[in-house]
């Protein structure tokens, strides 16, 4: 894993020079979650940018999609940076998508993969008050295609969070507020370039999520995976790679 720089109130991974791509993280998604793209982009002339998004360190009242949105505005501002590239999975989608909407001057074009914001079990359905490690542990599984992508390392985490109260509750809050901004009003008024990466076996945002997103992005194409679940980049950081490079490359990004 890369040093994590600490500045402030931001702590994020910073790789390479060039044209910024920021990549949001999801709410059980650890940055090493996007290894593979970081390793890739940094060497095509990208400088890749991972902040650690607050999820669980905003007082409860603030722990809303809209409040990590700004927070990734302060994040831009404070590094100095324009015509950024956002990259988000799941929630990251989510906030990035938000972003892009308040803030659009700032933001060159979104990414998104498996991305809530639609789609409302997207993060409040199986959150157990008090999991089992082998409940929990089909619940990790469940986000893959490939159940052997869930490692120790990451059923863990999420066991972890949920037997952690406090964590459990934002956890819940997050999910109340990422259904109550539900963007589909607001798609259609978004004219950002919106590359659409999602995989064909994704159970928690399902493929008709991708499909609705596509027809209501104006500017929008819809990519598919094929026997990949929910995180693409890590199920499949190079197919992933290849889709986002010649996608950028193409609108000459």
């Amino acid at each position: 894993m890369e040093e994590i720089i600490e500045e402030g109130k931001f702590r994020y991974i910073e790789i390479g020079e060039g044209k910024p791509i920021i990549i949001l993280h999801g709410l059980m998604g650890g940055l090493s979650n996007f290894q593979g793209v970081t390793s890739y982009f940094p060497n095509k002339g990208y400088k890749v940018l991972v902040p650690e998004l607050p999820i669980y360190d905003m007082p409860m009242i603030k722990t809303t999609v809209k409040n990590f949105a700004k927070f990734l505005e302060r994040f831009i501002e404070h590094k100095g940076l324009e015509d950024v590239i956002l990259l988000g999975n799941s929630l990251g989608g989510h906030i990035g998508l938000l972003h892009t909407k308040m803030f659009p001057k700032m933001v060159k074009a979104l990414v998104i993969t498996g991305s809530s914001g639609l789609y409302e079990s997207a993060m409040g359905d199986g959150y157990p008050k008090r999991g089992d490690y082998e409940f929990i542990k089909k619940k990790a599984q469940d986000v893959f295609y490939d159940p052997a992508v869930a490692t120790k390392e990451i059923v863990d985490e999420v066991f972890a969070t949920v037997n952690d109260r406090m964590k459990l509750i934002k956890t819940l809050a997050i999910a109340k507020s990422a259904i109550r901004h539900n963007m589909a009003k607001d798609l259609p008024k978004m004219s950002t370039p919106t590359c659409i990466i999602w995989g064909e076996n994704d159970n928690v945002t399902p493929p008709k999520v991708a499909k609705e997103f596509h027809e209501l992005l104006p500017d929008s194409e819809l990519f598919w995976i094929e026997k990949c679940g929910h995180a693409p980049m890590m199920e499949h950081p190079e197919t992933f790679n290849s889709i986002l490079d010649a996608w950028l490359i193409k609108r000459n990004f």
